[in-house]
């Protein structure tokens, strides 16, 4: 290791960045996906003022994933070609107000419009709103970290997402329960009032954000210099590795096992996400608030599996193993929960372990792209394994209609526990041709 790397200037570098950008990055991540997932909370006050059944719910929970796909590819191409800061803002306004438009489903402002057409069209328009955030972030985060960097910021960035759920659920359900101003029902001012803050946020990402290191005046130059040089190597052993243009990641056959295995993981996840509320909620002979805790105690236990594994992976360098066997443990744990079903300490245990393991992958899962690929090539590949967000379809639809036919959640807990037994064995073979440096510290 060279002096320059042994001596005080690449820690103060990328302490400097982090502080900078993480906890603005994980606080507007918190916004989005707070309101992509908050329909799991207004559903049961939703349900009985719209008359919306479980598989109407589902495929409206999942048909945001269809919009969602739309504009991954050029959302994350954008980032990488033209820059983060424009884009990230207008997505930020935009699901604003579609998120506030939600709060008015039934009203006349929508006319003669079947209900169900008014609940799908917006779940698609948020989705396409929302379009590009998660990927072009991904890509945004990889001109500020070097490769053997990257596993702990997203993991301190994606552990918004269990943080979103936990703080999220409760905050959901006391509008629901406490707020019914003007004549309107708790869960329209659930979305109204969660819907606010991105539109605001969206006209700040302007100002707070910038696009690359030569361009933060928040940098000394000594930093500026040094975070320049270390991405340009990096970039330079792609070039050599032909890993660096569109088509690259076209021909790369790690990229589609990529989308098979994050396709795999959503349907189990977004599923859960969007249903554990009502799981929750079935157990009739427990408080209100025990319930409330055991819906949003497993995504709080997330934001810890997603740190340690994070960590972890950038010390161990071993990506795909960081990703399979959380993924593995997760396919066990809700198997479990349908044996437990009448335990209800048991389950809720089993649900807390679920939570930990469930989203734990998505530091070390998310690192690989930009550690196989560089510039358009890693663009384009993080654009493509985000179809795999295809699942957030056909998680929740799916699970939804079990639960129509069949009366219980069983069923779907099950398909649930066999795609992420599944996407864990995938995960296995994935494939790095060179060891990223590990233990790096911040």
């Amino acid at each position: 290791m060279s002096a320059n790397e042994d001596g005080e200037l690449p820690v103060r570098t990328r302490k400097r960045v982090t502080r900078r950008l993480i906890p603005y990055l994980m606080f507007i991540y918190a916004l989005a996906y707070l309101n992509r997932a908050n329909l799991g909370v207004a559903k049961l006050q939703m349900q009985t003022n719209l008359g919306f059944s479980d598989s109407v719910i589902g495929f409206g929970a999942g048909i945001f994933f269809l919009g969602f796909l739309l504009l991954d590819i050029p959302g994350s191409l954008i980032v990488e070609r033209w820059g983060a800061r424009k884009w990230i803002a207008r997505i930020m306004v935009s699901w604003g107000m579609v998120a506030v438009l939600m709060g008015f489903m039934g009203t006349s402002l929508f006319g003669s419009v079947r209900l169900t057409t008014q609940f799908y069209g917006l779940r698609l328009l948020l989705g396409i709103a929302e379009a590009g955030f998660f990927p072009g972030v991904i890509v945004y985060l990889s001109h500020w970290y070097r490769p053997e960097d990257r596993a702990r910021a997203k993991a301190y960035f994606m552990v918004t997402q269990p943080i979103a759920i936990a703080v999220g659920i409760p905050l959901t359900r006391w509008i629901l329960e406490n707020i019914g101003w003007a004549g309107l029902s708790g869960w329209r001012w659930a979305f109204i009032l969660e819907g606010l803050p991105p539109v605001l946020m969206g006209f700040v990402t302007l100002w707070y954000l910038t696009d690359l290191p030569q361009k933060a005046r928040w940098l000394a130059d000594d930093e500026k210099q040094w975070l320049m040089g270390e991405l340009k190597a990096d970039e330079v052993r792609k070039i050599f590795a032909h890993r660096v243009r569109v088509i690259d990641a076209l021909r790369y056959p790690q990229t589609f096992l990529l989308i098979v295995v994050y396709f795999l993981i959503v349907t189990g996840n977004q599923a859960l996400i969007f249903f554990l509320p009502s799981i929750t909620n079935t157990m009739k002979g427990m408080p209100v608030v025990v319930r409330t805790l055991a819906a949003g105690l497993p995504y709080a236990c997330s934001a810890l599996g997603i740190l340690i594994n994070g960590i972890w992976a950038q010390r161990t360098g071993k990506l795909q193993w960081h990703t399979a066997l959380p993924v593995l443990a997760t396919g066990v744990s809700l198997g479990l929960t349908v044996l437990a079903r009448d335990r209800v300490w048991l389950m809720m245990g089993l649900f807390c372990l679920v939570g930990f393991t469930a989203q734990a992958y998505l530091p070390a899962f998310w690192t690989l792209p930009t550690t196989l690929l560089g510039k358009s090539a890693a663009a384009t590949a993080v654009g493509l394994i985000c179809l795999g967000n295809l699942g957030g379809f056909v998680g929740p639809w799916l699970f939804g209609y079990l639960k129509t036919i069949t009366g219980r959640y069983d069923a779907g807990l099950w398909v649930l526990s066999g795609c992420m037994l599944l996407a864990g064995t995938l995960a296995t073979q994935i494939r790095i041709p060179y060891a990223s440096k590990g233990g790096a510290t911040e």
